[in-house]
């Protein structure tokens, strides 16, 4: 199959058996595909320590785990790859992707510069969308730093933040905590706090704020 003409569209059924045959991981968006970009050392170390505390905080609960190699779908036209997501009880599917789970409850972003903006805004109102969608942890990778929010049982989203290694961090879609420390283990900063990376780091000095 050669490339696609301009402003080609696929259908799922296309895009999934591109998929399955690619080296690359590809997100669906209403008929268009897009390449996932390869993630720094810290990026993929903080992916595992997530993936790592959040097993071992539902060790004992009905709910599992997935790394980034689980799809998330957001509609039946929009599928996903976050870096950890967690489905409680049985993972279901939409018939168009079988691999890709409709009911994740928490999902978390290692942010990065070319996709913080878009993790922040734009994806985050489509997993809103998500009936059982109700926890998203924002975790920076330059300095210690995780934004939870969580969908009330009114709607409403509160939004607590993290910027200390000696903070545990609450996450009450699953009723379980997170260390910090734990989280951020092997990601030397050289600094405690997001406020001491602040004061070594001042906005305006030249380095990312």
């Amino acid at each position: 199959m050669g490339e696609p003409p301009f402003n080609y569209t696929f259908t799922v059924e296309e895009y999934l058996e591109r998929e399955r045959t690619s080296l690359v991981k590809h997100e669906y968006h209403e008929g268009e595909i897009f390449a996932m970009a390869g993630g720094t050392p810290r990026h993929s170390l903080l992916g595992a320590n997530v993936v790592s505390e959040l097993h071992r905080a539902l060790r004992g609960k009905p709910c599992r785990t997935y790394n980034s190699d689980l799809q998330v779908a957001m509609s039946r036209r929009k599928f996903v790859y976050p870096d950890a997501s967690v489905v409680c009880g049985k993972v279901t599917t939409f018939s168009e992707n079988p691999n890709a789970a409709n009911n994740a409850v928490l999902i978390v972003e290692v942010l990065s510069e070319s996709t913080a903006s878009y993790d922040r805004s734009g994806k985050f109102l489509r997993y809103a969308q998500m009936p059982d969608f109700r926890e998203y942890v924002l975790i920076e990778q330059d300095f210690p730093f995780v934004e939870v929010r969580f969908r009330t049982a009114e709607g409403t989203w509160q939004i607590s933040t993290y910027g200390d290694l000696a903070d545990r961090i609450q996450l009450q879609s699953i009723d379980a905590q997170m260390s910090m420390s734990d989280l951020y283990d092997g990601a030397d900063f050289g600094v405690r706090s997001t406020e001491e990376w602040f004061e070594k780091n001042p906005v305006g000095s030249g380095e990312k704020p």
